[in-house]
Formats: structure tokens, C-alpha cells, sequence
């Protein structure tokens, strides 16, 4: 009886890191595959004094007065933080989808929300310091239409964090972490889109093509991302650390900083101002969710179906 109980933890453990290492390999693929998407979109949100709102014509900018190759600017930083983050994402959100189908009751989206929910959290007070890194990297050296930023002069990840914690403190390496606690709401719609239209498709044992899963993962991450994307602007300003807030700390200070922000923006360049850079945003996201669902389902298809478990995996 232990040995089936032994058995059945380490079938537990064995699935859940093949999902996790899934996801991180997707995620790492497809962002690789649509970096300068994302590189338009930070501009976008922490310039506010760049007049074009075009993707095509910020990256034809960006690449004409940087370079090519300033399009790929920071993307070990991001991928390392990408692949960091996903990993713990997946593993989470999977040992908790296995131990909520060992208990009573079907996959419903109010389950698969609180999952995603708890999967967020946990990720967001992981890895909130190697995003906050990865984002004054990726902006390093950038040439900015607002005169007021100041440029950093980092020699990469560990010197980030190090120039970080000497001048500016510990806890500026969470300086997002309140919206981005707030913004685990995206990452659980997504996935609680994604397990519910999944289900739907393959209804009656039926196959889901590479197209339809791009198709579902593009609709989630569509959803999610435009329903929460002021908040990911704030992310992105306080990740970059120019914001010079009330100066007052803890959960108080860090609202304040963000409806601050929020109403500083509309202020200035109304409610249509909270979605600048919504165009990239939606470019990069939507596609490279799309792609990494594709990757991970194939991953996970491929690994379960050579170890022989691939009918545990749909049950």
C-alpha cells in the first residue's frame, strides 16, 4: 500500500515538473520569437512623450536611431525571468489541478480561476525581483522622447541587483509587486479561459489540433490582457523605477502610488491614455501565448505519450 502511495506522489511530482518545464520552454520559444513586439510595447508604456502609437512605425524608430539589434535589446534578462517565472507558474497551477481532480467534483472555471489565482501569487513573490531587473535592462541605453529618465549603467544581471539593493534598498526589488499581486487576475482568466474552451473542444474524446489550441490560447490571452492592461502599464513604470511616489511604504503606499499613476495618466492624455501601447501589448501577448500553448501541449503530448502515460494525462 505505501508503494502505490510512493508511486502515486512521484507520478504526481514527475508530471507536474514535465509541465513545468513545458511551459518554460514554450514561453522562452515563443517570446524569443516575438521580442520586438515586446520591446515596442515597454517604450510605449514608460515614454510618455513618444508620439507614435503604430507598432511598425516604433520598431522602424526604434531600430533606425538604436540599430537592428536594439530590438533584442535585454532579451536574456526577460527570457531568464520568462523562463524562472512560467516554470513556477505551471508547476504550481498543475500540482494544484492534480490534487483538485484527486479530490470530488469536475474542472469548472471557478476552480480553474482560484487555481491560476494562488498559481499567481506564488509566482509574483517568487520572481518579482528578476522582472524588476530585467525591465531597467531591457530599457538600458534606450533613447527616450521624455528628457526627465534617467539612464542606468548596469553591466548586467547581477550587477543590477547588486547596484540595486547598495543605492536604492532591498525592497525596490519588489517595487511592482502590488499591482502585479492585483494583476495574477491575468494570468488566471487566461487560464481559466483556456481549460474551459480546451474542454469544450475536445469534447467526446475528441482531438485538438495545433490550430484550434493557438486559436483558444490567442482568445485567453486576449481577454485577459485588454480587461487588465492599465495595471500593466503602472507595472511596467514602477518595474523601471523613475516614479517618484508619496515616499510612503507598505501596502497603503504602494495603492497610492498606483491610483497616483492611474490618474496622473488620465490626466494628462485621458482615459484612452491608460491603453497606450495596447496595439504591441496585444500583438505580443496574444501571439506568443498562442504559440506557447502550442509548444507546451506538444511537449507534454510528446513526453506523456513516449513515458506511456498519456491516457492518465486526458483523464
Amino acid at each position: 500500500m505505501s508503494d502505490n502511495g510512493g508511486s502515486a506522489v512521484g507520478l504526481l511530482s514527475y508530471e507536474t515538473l514535465v509541465h513545468a518545464v513545458a511551459g518554460a520552454m514554450g514561453s522562452v520559444t515563443a517570446m524569443t520569437v516575438f521580442f520586438p513586439l515586446d520591446t515596442a510595447k515597454s517604450r510605449l508604456q514608460v515614454d510618455e512623450k513618444r508620439k507614435s502609437n503604430s507598432t511598425p512605425v516604433i520598431l522602424a524608430e526604434i531600430a533606425k536611431e538604436e540599430g537592428l539589434l536594439s530590438l533584442y535589446r535585454g532579451w536574456l534578462p526577460v527570457i531568464s525571468s520568462l523562463c524562472c517565472s512560467n516554470f513556477v507558474y505551471f508547476y504550481t497551477f498543475n500540482t494544484l489541478k492534480k490534487l483538485a481532480a484527486s479530490g470530488q467534483g469536475t474542472s469548472r472555471p471557478g476552480k480553474d480561476l482560484l487555481m491560476g489565482v494562488v498559481s499567481g501569487v506564488v509566482n509574483v513573490i517568487l520572481t518579482t525581483p528578476m522582472w524588476v531587473v530585467n525591465t531597467r535592462l531591457k530599457l538600458q541605453g534606450a533613447k527616450f522622447r521624455n528628457e526627465d529618465i534617467q539612464q542606468t549603467q548596469y553591466r548586467g544581471i547581477f550587477d543590477a541587483f547588486s547596484q540595486i539593493i547598495a543605492h536604492e534598498g532591498v525592497g525596490t526589488l519588489w517595487n511592482s509587486v502590488m499591482p502585479s499581486l492585483i494583476l495574477v487576475i491575468n494570468p488566471a482568466v487566461q487560464f481559466m479561459i483556456y481549460e474551459a474552451m480546451k474542454r469544450r473542444a475536445g469534447d467526446g474524446g475528441k482531438k485538438i489540433s495545433s490550430a484550434e489550441i493557438f486559436l483558444i490560447g490567442a482568445i485567453a490571452k486576449a481577454v485577459a490582457t485588454t480587461a487588465t492592461y492599465p495595471l500593466q502599464t503602472v507595472q511596467a513604470i514602477l518595474r523601471f523605477g523613475q516614479h517618484k511616489g508619496d515616499g510612503k511604504g507598505g501596502v497603503m503606499g504602494s495603492l497610492a502610488n498606483i491610483f497616483s499613476l492611474l490618474k496622473d495618466r488620465i490626466k494628462r492624455y485621458g482615459v484612452l491614455g491608460l491603453y497606450k501601447g495596447l496595439e504591441a501589448k496585444l500583438l505580443q501577448t496574444v501571439l506568443t501565448a498562442a504559440l506557447m500553448f502550442v509548444i507546451y501541449e506538444k511537449i507534454t503530448a510528446a513526453t506523456f505519450k513516449v513515458m506511456g502515460i498519456n491516457k492518465r494525462l486526458k483523464q
